[in-house]
């Protein structure tokens, strides 16, 4: 199938249906755009909304945010998951000071040098803040090349080399108009994979690919076991107990260990277990213990 059809198609349909969202208005900030992006990593849209506007207004740039108080930084992260992406957040706002003079660099090559930016957030903050046509690749824009242009149900789990030279073919010509078309295909692909192209069930009744998508001519076959994958489980595992443990020390502050581990409310969770978790949260600098005292960073 030729790529063309689909980027009219899914663009057009982007600007009757795209979400309101303020890391996409004109007046959002380099700065915001690198916030949303590294918020919205596995966490869904209603969750990180309250969260960044939280971000923004106490930390609006990269300054703000390298000197505050890492014990604050987690406390508004709240529970956006992975906390020591917060962490990776406000070192990479220390390089942005420190190299680029408190501005978010514009290319790919710069953003991929800060600290905890991978190859997804700076190709994702080029992109929908400078408008360079990189091409950006998440799960949902994974889902929708995959049942589009490959016949499958689902893109699996793991971003394979296949998938990658796929994004690359199917990307439209950065030399037109400037790269502005290219940029535009990121975020509405983007935009269907979330509201319309979605893992289960898709509503293919409403999606301007119906009658163009290799998956639907083929059947809609379900998906592989490959395709498929496991579900990450959460209860009772290592990331609930860390989890629990982060909450506890934002709403109480410092606390004697043995009453941190004690009182957490996961009868699963035998003190082997939280033991290890908090070990871990110590190594990673999400706490700090000072005596039989322990925190969030910066508190002792």
């Amino acid at each position: 199938m030729q790529p063309e059809p689909v980027h009219h198609r899914v663009i057009s349909w982007y600007q009757d249906h795209a979400r309101d969202l303020p890391w996409r208005s004109e007046d959002c900030t380099p700065w915001g755009v690198l916030v949303s992006e590294v918020m919205l990593q596995q966490t869904p849209v209603a969750r990180v909304l309250p969260r960044w506007e939280e971000w923004l207004r106490r930390w609006p740039d990269p300054q703000s945010t390298a000197e505050a108080p890492s014990a604050e930084i987690l406390t508004v992260w709240d529970r956006l998951g992975y906390p020591r992406r917060a962490l990776r957040l406000q070192q990479a706002a220390a390089a942005i000071v420190e190299r680029h003079n408190g501005e978010v660099p514009s290319t790919r090559e710069e953003l991929r040098a800060l600290p905890g930016i991978g190859e997804y957030t700076a190709a994702a903050v080029a992109c929908f803040a400078f408008g360079a046509p990189e091409v950006v690749v998440d799960t949902n824009i994974r889902r929708v090349h995959a049942r589009v242009f490959a016949g499958d149900a689902l893109p699996g789990k793991t971003y394979t080399a296949a998938q990658r030279r796929l994004a690359h073919r199917v990307f439209p010509d950065p030399e037109l108009d400037d790269g502005q078309f290219a940029s535009a295909w990121n975020i509405a692909v983007m935009e269907l994979g979330a509201l319309v192209c979605t893992a289960r069930p898709p509503k293919c009744e409403q999606c301007p690919l119906a009658e163009l998508c290799a998956w639907r001519l083929a059947g809609s076959p379900p998906p592989s076991e490959q395709q498929r994958g496991q579900a990450q489980a959460w209860a009772g595992t290592d990331r609930q107990v860390r989890g629990a443990l982060m909450a506890a020390l934002r709403q109480e502050g410092p606390t004697e260990r043995e009453d941190l581990l004690a009182g957490l409310a996961l009868p699963s969770a035998d003190l082997d277990q939280r033991v290890r978790c908090l070990e871990s949260l110590l190594s990673d600098g999400l706490a700090e213990q000072r005596g039989v005292q322990v925190a969030l960073p910066g508190v002792l």
